[in-house]
């Protein structure tokens, strides 16, 4: 992606160095919570216990020394505010388009753990979108997991990763969080989690609306779509679940299959507009 050299987004809040303390995440992050689920339900435990490993307890406490970033970790910012800034310019336009006003996010980066609006989280949970304060939090050393654990390397799969995120801040603006929150009451755990897998992937479509836009900025180079959709496979839940665990099971699925996820957003990729990212009627998945 060409990015050197370009705007960075203001809306970036630097917590790096900071440790957060008490509270719960609700909602989750691109792959994190997947893996989480995973290990607690093979450890013995159940859905309960669930949000316990998501969460650290204790008191909040913080560091006033400022945080010594590497060189890569200095190149992983400016590009990660680079890349919101895309989003922002785009969806500012999209939104217009619809006679909408978008409302740009924060992203916050931060280290090891982190308070949001929704709770505390690890990095062990992954990036992760707050609807409650409309702030996208990612630990920037999940690019190495990218690269390592999913085998998804370049710059464009960490930037497919924000888009989703952003996507899911788009579907707060746009009142689908809402709407998915007003049904985890009334849902068993099994029949929520399908309309989980169809929220996912309208943030993944999302991000294919994103990457169409960026394509007609000309900003992709070779070879980035094919990144972007290396990394929706790899945190697709059947390949995260294949992995950890040895077999699969769909009824816990909470983020779509890996050919789903690439599909929907590919399906944003081709489409470059909201139109036709309703998941939530679509017949197929």
């Amino acid at each position: 992606m060409k990015w050197q050299g370009r705007r960075g987004s203001s809306n970036v809040e630097d917590r790096r160095g900071s440790r957060g303390g008490g509270g719960k995440l609700i909602g989750g992050g691109i792959s994190g919570i997947i893996i989480v689920v995973i290990v607690t339900l093979l450890s013995g435990g159940n859905i309960g216990d669930i949000m316990g490993n998501l969460t650290s307890t204790g008191s909040s406490t913080s560091s006033n020394a400022p945080y010594e970033q590497t060189a890569q970790e200095k190149e992983l910012s400016e590009f990660v505010s680079v890349v919101l800034a895309d989003t922002e310019d785009v969806w500012s336009e999209v939104f217009q388009e619809q006679g909408k006003t978008y409302q740009d996010p924060t992203l916050v980066l931060y280290s090891g753990s982190v308070d949001s609006a929704c709770g505390t989280a690890s990095s062990a949970v992954g990036p992760f979108y707050c609807p409650g304060d409309a702030k996208l939090y990612i630990d920037l050393s999940f690019y190495d997991e990218l690269q390592q654990q999913f085998n998804a390397p370049g710059d464009f799969a960490m930037a497919y990763v924000i888009a989703h995120e952003v996507g899911h801040h788009v579907q707060t603006l746009l009142g689908a969080s809402e709407q998915l929150n007003s049904l985890r009451q009334s849902l068993s755990e099994t029949e929520f989690n399908k309309y989980q897998v169809r929220f996912e992937l309208q943030a993944d479509y999302y991000a294919g609306v994103w990457a169409k836009h960026a394509q007609g900025m000309n900003l992709l180079e070779e070879g980035d779509l094919e990144e972007a959709l290396t990394a929706a496979s790899a945190v697709g839940d059947d390949t995260i679940q294949k992995r950890a665990q040895g077999y699969v099971v769909p009824d816990s699925f909470t983020h779509g299959t890996s050919e789903q996820r690439k599909r929907w957003f590919y399906k944003g990729f081709n489409s470059g507009t909201i139109e036709g990212g309703d998941t939530f009627n679509a017949a197929e998945l």
